[in-house]
Parts: structure tokens; C-alpha cells; sequence
């Protein structure tokens, strides 16, 4: 008992970094909060995207009010890791258009970059309404609450979610680890067992596993988990944060910093 509980107290801090990258889900819906709700980026984004940044900034500089220049503006900045200067360009454009969902979910996004969680699930109340919730949306205002310390909140948000897509491994995910955060690791191992056995579940949902099935002690199932459907580069840094996790539980000061898991999947 006083194993996992150290370990748990580890995690209170260690996760609330992967919280967000991770999505509490490590998924597309917080890789991308804005989902459908925004263009996606065409593959030159991804080849160079500091070159997509300086094209899509002399778009926006050329005529501010374009709400479509300033989102894809937007987002270029913060594929560049610009984050200050993606909320700075997209705030003007809320303000420009402030009915705009799409302005208003990357607007709220840009917040989360910038670790202003508070605003950041505001304005994301803001990028759908009540009578047409964008299940995506909702999900990702559970991990801000999550990251301000309100579970019981952020699992109200996710439930409401898991109406519109039943199921959806995401969500439950982000429902998972947010059980974790809280310290109920059983209840989080049998949510993120449920994602993992959806088809649609990615490398990363599995990840989330493996760190809470390790949390509990059983670090050869874990690391089995962490390894699987992975490359080997890729297996063995999973492993290699377990073990990291693992030793720093003995020793918290004397460990090198944690890497999130979220690093070790796909990064946004």
C-alpha cells in the first residue's frame, strides 16, 4: 500500500504535464481540440511547418480580418511551438468575429498551449452551445478541468460526451486517467481497458494503460502493453519511462525529470 501510494503521489504531478499533451486520452481530440470544428493542416504543414508559418503569416498580415487566415495562422504558430503569439493572433480574430466556433475553439486551445486553463475552458464553452455540443469540445473542457484539479467536474463532461459517441476510446481515455489523477487507479485501469479494446484505439490509448497498470506494481504486464504495436525505437523508450517512473517513486528528488508519455507517442 505504501508502494502505490508513492507512486500515486508521483503521478499527481508527473501526469498533470501529461494530462494535456496525452489529451488524458492520447488521441486526436486534444492533439486537435478544434476537430472537425477546423481545417486540417495539408502535409507541407508537416514536412516544414516553420515554412507553412511564414506563408500563412504573410497571408494573415496581408488582411487581419480574414477569420480563415488568422485560424490557419494560428495553428501554424502553434505547430512552431509559438504559443504566446498563437493566442495573440487568435484572440484579435475572436474579437474580429466572435460568433466564429472554429476562431473560438483554436482560440481556447491556444489558451491550454499556454497553460491558462481557466480561460481556456471558457472560451471553449464559448466554440458550441447547449442545443449542438461538439462531443470533441467537451471532452477536451474535462481535461481542463482535470488539469485544475476538478475531477468530479471533468467527469460530468466526459459522460456527456460518451452520449453523443458511445464508446469513443478517447473519451474514455481521458475518463481513465482522470480517475488516476485522482487516485482510484482500479477504476482507471477497468475505463482504459474498455478504450483499449476498441478497434479505434491508437498507440497511445494503450500507453495510458500501461502507466496506470504500472502504477499498480504489475510492471511486466505494463511494460508488455507499453511494447505492444510499437516499433522497437519506440518500445523501448515506453519501457525505458516506465522504469524512469518506477525509480523515481524511491527517490523523487534524486531522479532526472520525468519525459511525459505523451512524448513518446505522437506529439501534436
Amino acid at each position: 500500500m505504501r508502494r502505490q501510494s508513492s507512486v500515486a503521489r508521483y503521478l499527481a504531478s508527473a501526469a498533470v504535464v501529461a494530462i494535456f499533451a496525452v489529451g488524458l486520452c492520447g488521441c486526436q481530440t486534444t492533439s486537435d481540440i478544434t476537430g472537425s470544428l477546423t481545417p486540417k493542416a495539408d502535409s507541407g504543414a508537416a514536412a516544414d511547418p516553420r515554412r507553412v508559418a511564414e506563408i500563412d503569416g504573410e497571408r494573415y498580415r496581408a488582411n487581419p480580418k480574414d477569420a480563415d487566415a488568422a485560424l490557419a495562422y494560428g495553428q501554424a504558430l502553434r505547430a512552431t511551438g509559438q504559443h504566446s503569439q498563437a493566442a495573440a493572433v487568435l484572440e484579435q480574430a475572436t474579437i474580429a468575429h466572435p460568433g466564429n466556433k472554429a476562431l473560438l475553439a483554436a482560440y481556447g486551445r491556444a489558451l491550454a498551449d499556454n497553460s491558462n486553463f481557466q480561460a481556456a475552458f471558457d472560451v471553449l464553452a464559448r466554440a458550441h452551445t447547449p442545443d449542438n455540443p461538439d462531443w470533441r469540445i467537451l471532452s477536451v473542457q474535462g481535461t481542463m478541468l482535470d488539469q485544475l484539479g476538478r475531477h468530479d467536474e471533468a467527469r460530468g463532461y466526459y459522460v456527456s460526451a460518451l452520449r453523443i459517441v458511445p464508446d469513443e476510446p478517447s473519451v474514455l481515455s481521458n475518463l481513465g486517467l482522470s480517475y488516476m489523477l485522482s487516485r482510484d487507479l482500479p477504476k482507471a485501469e477497468q475505463t482504459l481497458r474498455q478504450a483499449y479494446a476498441s478497434g479505434k484505439a491508437d498507440s497511445r490509448v494503450r500507453q495510458n494503460l500501461a502507466l496506470v497498470v504500472g502504477l499498480q506494481g504489475r510492471f511486466a504486464e505494463a511494460e508488455s502493453i507499453a511494447k505492444a504495436d510499437l516499433p522497437p525505437d519506440e518500445a523501448a523508450a515506453n519501457v525505458a519511462y516506465l522504469k524512469q517512473m518506477l525509480n523515481r517513486k524511491d527517490n523523487p528528488r534524486g531522479a532526472a525529470k520525468p519525459v511525459p508519455m505523451a512524448s513518446l507517442g505522437q506529439p501534436e
